[in-house]
């Protein structure tokens, strides 16, 4: 079965450094055993993606740098673009502190580097995805026609980062107020289960991946939810490097799920999200 990955970050060298270096992420990567995650060259990564039927992956960069005064990481997904433009994509990082300026850089890269989506983390721009400040990010990318990928569930031990910043409650909001735009929650806004399967349910513009809680307590539901509710709603997602893609592709073959929901989660529903249907 063909796949596209929808949070895929190369493990290169670079990459598995500054993850662990990171302002945000040096705690977490500590408590969650990411020194284990072994590093590889760009080339051997994509072979392997080859060999795992992975067609598409989707990098996502970050900028959180009013925050945590750590540098974008949204050059690296634009090499990687570059360098591999028939297998992936890229969603470009925006920090919504930035003001008139991240409005002009999402003009810019969508023009020029041809990015296809934007994504933001509201638990580490410390506001919550309603916020006002990212309402002209939403706009923007409404009239440019880009999807908008959101971080959920905070990982363990992030500074600043607090559990209410990544309800799917808020991603509600948003929707209401921007029924055209395309937006994607992460991580299943785990532990907000039920109120991620509702948001997507009620509203026709919202997606999700379940990355990173495919073997978490109350992952039945999204299972369920899967092959009964929000069949065309899902999308999958590896959050490779923190949890490997092939343990991400066993957690999925493991789950009782149709031929349908199977078909649509691993491939097809993100090919509609990404306007290759």
């Amino acid at each position: 079965m063909k796949v596209i990955d929808f949070r895929f970050r190369p493990n290169t060298p670079e990459i598995i450094n500054g993850i662990k270096n990171s302002a945000m992420f040096k705690a977490a990567c500590k408590a969650i055993g990411f020194d284990r995650r072994k590093p590889q060259p760009l080339e051997d990564i994509v072979a392997d993606l080859d060999r795992l039927n992975v067609e598409l992956g989707v990098i996502t960069g970050r900028d959180c740098e009013t925050t945590y005064g750590f540098p974008a990481n949204n050059q690296s997904v634009l090499e990687f673009c570059r360098a591999y433009p028939e297998k992936f994509v890229g969603f470009w990082g925006i920090d919504p502190h930035k003001k008139m300026a991240a409005l002009r850089e999402i003009a810019h890269v969508t023009s020029e580097y041809g990015m296809k989506g934007i994504a933001i983390d509201p638990y580490l721009a410390h506001i919550p995805a309603s916020e006002a400040r990212f309402y002209p990010i939403y706009a923007k990318c409404c009239e440019l026609g880009l999807p908008v990928f959101i971080t959920m569930a905070p990982p363990p031990q992030v500074p600043g980062a607090i559990l209410e910043y990544a309800d799917p409650r808020d991603v509600d909001k948003v929707a209401r107020d921007f029924p055209e735009l395309t937006l994607i929650m992460s991580h299943g806004g785990y532990p907000f289960v039920n109120e991620a399967v509702y948001t997507c349910l009620r509203n026709a513009n919202v997606y999700m991946d379940i990355s990173e809680y495919e073997r978490a307590p109350m992952v039945d539901v999204y299972v369920q939810a899967m092959n009964e509710l929000i069949t065309d709603k899902v999308l999958f997602a590896s959050a490779h490097p923190f949890v490997e893609l092939a343990d991400a592709l066993d957690a999925y073959e493991a789950f009782e799920l149709t031929d349908e929901a199977r078909r649509k989660v691993m491939y097809e529903n993100a090919r509609r999200v990404l306007g290759l249907a």
